[in-house]
């Protein structure tokens, strides 16, 4: 059976020259299996955006059904989490989650699932927090702090609270890095194993039990396969969410929406 780990190797499509640059020493320009799939999904979005905008009827056809879905669905969500102010961050947040749902989606069809790559979750992770950073500072200047300082707490406490807060907040990216990450891994990696069985039960490498377990493996992929489309969504859909959250957090600083 393949090693279920192969699918995530990162293998040079178009070899470039290396070149130098200050501070970050030699970077190695070649063309990926992963740049590929970064740009399918993105060209892929920006198409059927396209079509749904190009295309539009007072009386919407499928397609159009589909991209007012997806826009109704980020536009109610920043609405409903950041408040009145949440239109402004909208392209940030609908530009996170369609990238995630692109990639997420186009490697359950092809070889290779961007998203399934640390360092490419890691740049959303990295991406979000750095806005959240940016907007804190601008909006309230040094008062950012108070994000750490939670009201009511009693002062004997405080010490111990703000230290909680402020490790958690660095946990963030932490976090949104590691839950699509390893949720996106982890289910191509079954994947891949079961469809292994399926191969070892057609070629005869397990013998008598061949046609009992290719039976049950098939199932498996079935289910499996259906399941990941969902978590694809999902991992997408939650990635947004928590980004709201946390923008939601510095936007309205010490009070609610």
């Amino acid at each position: 059976m393949a090693d279920p780990l192969h699918q995530f190797k990162i293998e040079k499509i178009i070899d470039l020259p290396d070149v130098t640059l200050p501070g970050l020493g030699q970077v190695d320009l070649a063309i990926t299996n992963s740049h590929v799939a970064m740009t399918v999904a993105f060209a892929a979005i920006v198409l059927f955006l396209t079509a749904v905008t190009s295309k539009a009827q007072i009386v919407p056809g499928r397609l159009q059904v589909v991209g007012e879905g997806v826009f109704g669905l980020i536009d109610n969500l920043t609405d409903s989490i950041i408040g009145h102010e949440g239109r402004k961050l909208f392209p940030f947040v609908f530009t996170i989650f369609t990238l995630i749902l692109g990639m997420n989606f186009l490697g359950l069809m092809l070889a290779f699932t961007a998203t399934s790559q640390i360092a490419v979750t890691a740049t959303f992770g990295v991406l979000t927090i750095g806005l959240v950073l940016i907007i804190g500072f601008a909006k309230h200047g040094l008062g950012f702090f108070k994000l750490f300082v939670p009201s009511g707490v009693p002062w004997v406490l405080l010490p111990v609270i703000v230290l909680i807060e402020f490790a958690s907040f660095l946990l963030r990216p932490v976090t949104l890095t590691l839950r699509l990450f390893g949720n996106m891994m982890g289910g191509h990696v079954a994947l891949k194993v079961f469809a292994g069985f399926v191969a070892a039960a057609v070629i005869g490498q397990i013998g008598l039990l061949g046609i009992p377990v290719g039976i049950l493996s098939i199932g498996m992929v079935t289910a499996l396969t259906a399941l990941e489309f969902l978590v694809a969504f999902l991992q997408a859909f939650v990635f947004a969410v928590l980004t709201c959250i946390y923008l939601n957090d510095v936007v309205n600083l010490g009070h609610g929406h």
